[in-house]
């Protein structure tokens, strides 16, 4: 495969309108998700998983005599009977290997039968006989932790600049607390399912993932297959924000079921759709995490040192680290700062990506406290935020690409009308609702995934067809490379054909990291470049070039991130404490915005789950059982339309040729961050009432302390 270094692109299509190319399908019904896809010849067996009872210990036997007997089972798996793994290495995905119960929900048989509904039934009807031994599935004070040797995406697990013990001055402000969220869970529109079969040589699957080619390439080696005899395709997706990132225990229950029956019937397929309580045991997960904060600082709010010590839960036998404490990193200049990040393994399942994981639940814990600065000062939160800005990047010492966060802020408070905010708590009252307005500011890194490939083939009457294996999640993925695609090739987005989500195609990365447009984009633009390169401006039907990109952005030169700034109003009952929300603005520095349809909607959608994270998420585990007990959408609460009063999003105008050749940055996860702390800075102006834990619930809103 070639590679090169692709050159910036001229905007023509890039940062206008463009209605979804996938919206008909979708709106009319006709778009096939993973569990619909059908092969008329073959009718689908259907896979039920059983999941275990206990959180820990052994299974000593499967009953599986009273599920073989209802009629339309054809089969039950088990630890004993499933097809074996070339590697088992990874835990999580070794699904019917051994005897072993790592916590409650794994996978201890899978019911095969005609139907869906012979196969719940079926499962209903298997009795595992266990060996439990004690578990420990809740961390408290006492609970052992350690330190990983690096936590997600790459990060130092302890980090520190200057003695934090030796910047105090004669009257420096103090603020320190302790900051929770709780778990939180994913929950997509569509579950994850998947349509596997095998059929002697290949195993192909239909999944809803967002990364076709990192799930074959992770399923393969396990099956003892070469990557090229796994067959992944994604034409749609409902949803995944991050659970739908990594492959998963089902998709892997998905795999084994289809070569047990296609041995004996070749591809014929197997269909296993997870329940949703299921997927709150099989799906990942954002880990609960603590958040102790200490900020020292002037009289005057200038900061002089930053303590962020962060500790989440991870499982015993697959370690995910959440890296919680990184924003404290970069985010504000202090002559010292020290951050540290501490899990202690326990017996659950395994936590993985939720949207901006990291960045959600540790600026929410920065954020709050810098509030909490700003009222120990007496400093206008806004002010206080200026005052603190860095010249260059704290953690790295590099020169910022383009850090607007203050343009953000100024923007922000001009349009929320911040200038018209009265200075204490509890100050503005509206019949029987305090009112109150609160301001968190937000940031994302630029990340770059490299080893995208692309093809670029000439068409009939001057088209071109443009394929690359990204997976479209529902972000409008599609939509935006059809534009990337025109302006790179010099012609109209009608004259593009896109096809996506097939590892049949060009490898490509996960949809996920805020990274997918850059990355995705970046590739098709080195493809076309080196298209024109091999072929000219009019090359012949038929010609086609496959490329990828070097490494695009100046990261060895300049620290890139995305900026933000969250205002928010919220009003609480004087007599019930109950919470609303009723408008909201963000204003964000994410570089050129390729669609601003698409984009609105991401902002938009972010600052959504913002809002439900602040207000209403909170996944609670029963230590003495280990089960999720909030385990669907009734107890565990998302926002809904009521929820959401009147959200408004700008972005400012600006180009960064240093983060892509489209000049644009990552905005799928920035719009979630900061957000809670907006909320929860806005109901301690409404009241006086300062929370740290979320979510927040009116309880804590039915006693207000008095003031001075």
């Amino acid at each position: 495969m070639t590679t090169l270094r692709p050159e910036p692109l001229t905007a023509r299509s890039m940062g206008t309108h463009h209605d979804r190319v996938d919206g008909p399908e979708k709106v009319t019904g006709r778009a096939p998700y993973a569990a619909e896809h059908a092969d008329p010849a073959s009718p689908p067996v259907a896979a039920w998983m059983v999941t275990s009872t206990i959180a820990r210990g052994r299974v000593l036997r499967v009953d599986a005599s009273t599920a073989l007997e209802h009629p339309g089972v054809l089969r039950v798996l088990d630890h004993d009977s499933a097809p074996r793994l070339a590697d088992t290495g990874d835990q999580e995905l070794a699904v019917l290997q051994d005897d072993r119960v790592r916590f409650r929900g794994q996978v201890v048989a899978l019911v095969l039968a005609a139907t869906s509904e012979a196969a719940r039934e079926g499962a209903r009807l298997v009795r595992v006989h266990y060996a439990e031994e004690p578990h420990e599935a809740a961390y408290d004070g006492d609970t052992a932790t350690y330190a990983p040797e690096g936590v997600n995406a790459g990060h130092e697990t302890d980090w520190a600049d200057g003695d934090v013990a030796s910047v105090r001055t004669p009257g420096a402000v103090v603020v320190e607390g302790d900051y929770s969220t709780p778990h939180e869970f994913n929950s997509p529109m569509e579950p994850h399912a998947a349509v596997a079969s095998w059929d002697g040589t290949t195993l192909t699957m239909w999944d809803s993932t967002q990364a076709v080619h990192p799930v074959a390439r992770t399923l393969a080696p396990m099956l003892g297959l070469d990557p090229a005899r796994v067959r992944v395709v994604a034409p749609y997706v409902g949803g995944g924000f991050g659970s739908k990132g990594l492959p998963h225990a089902p998709e892997m229950a998905a795999a084994l079921a289809a070569v047990a029956v296609g041995t004996d019937e070749p591809g014929r397929p197997v269909r296993l759709v997870t329940t949703r309580q299921q997927m709150f045991a099989l799906a990942g997960y954002r880990t609960a995490t603590r958040s102790a904060v200490r900020l020292v600082a002037e009289p005057d709010g200038t900061l002089l040192s930053v303590e962020h010590d962060a500790t989440s839960q991870t499982s015993r036998f697959k370690e995910f680290a959440e890296q919680t404490a990184t924003a404290a990193r970069m985010m504000y200049a202090a002559p010292a700062r020290r951050t540290t990040h501490r899990v202690a393994a326990l017996d659950v399942n395994v936590p993985s990506w939720m949207r901006a994981p990291g960045e959600m639940p540790g600026m929410f814990a920065l954020e709050v406290a810098m509030d909490e600065l700003a009222v120990a000062t007496g400093v206008d939160p806004v002010t206080l935020r200026e005052r603190n800005e860095p010249a260059t990047d704290p953690e790295t010492g590099k020169p910022w690409n383009e850090r607007r966060l203050l343009d953000c802020l100024v923007r922000g408070a001009e349009l929320f009308g911040w200038a018209d905010r009265p200075a204490g708590p509890r100050a503005t009252r509206d019949g029987d609702w305090w009112v109150g307005t609160g301001v968190a500011a937000a940031t994302y890194p630029t990340l770059y995934m490299p080893g995208n490939e692309a093809r670029v083939e000439a068409l009939d009457g001057g088209r071109y067809a443009v394929s690359i294996g990204a997976v479209d999640i529902g972000t409008g993925a599609r939509t935006v490379l059809k534009q990337i695609s025109a302006d790179a090739l010099g012609v109209d987005p009608a004259a593009v054909d896109v096809h996506v989500g097939d590892t049949d195609l060009p490898f490509a990365t996960v949809a996920g990291g805020s990274a997918g447009t850059a990355s995705w984009g970046t590739a098709i633009a080195a493809a076309v470049q080196q298209h024109r390169a091999d072929h000219g401006a009019h090359p012949e039907v038929g010609a086609h070039t496959t490329a990828g990109a070097e490494p695009y952005p100046d990261t060895e030169g300049h620290s890139l991130h995305s900026f933000g700034a969250t205002f928010t109003e919220v009003r609480v009952h004087a007599w019930t404490g109950e919470l609303r929300v009723p408008r909201m603005l963000g204003v964000y520095s994410v570089g050129r915005v390729i669609n601003p349809t698409t984009s609105r909607s991401q902002l938009l959608g972010g600052m959504v789950m913002g809002i439900s994270g602040a207000l209403h998420e909170e996944g609670h585990r029963d230590p003495r059982f280990g089960h999720v007990v909030t385990q669907d959408l009734a107890t565990y609460h998302v926002a809904a339309h009521a929820d959401v009063g009147d959200l408004q999003v700008e972005w400012l105008d600006e180009v960064d040729e240093l983060a892509t050749p489209m000049g644009g940055r990552g905005i799928g996860e920035i719009g979630i961050v900061g957000t809670a702390a907006s909320v929860v800075n806005a109901a301690w102006h409404a009241t006086g009432v300062r929370v740290r834990d979320l979510p927040l619930t009116a309880d804590a809103f039915l006693d207000l302390p008095p003031l001075g």
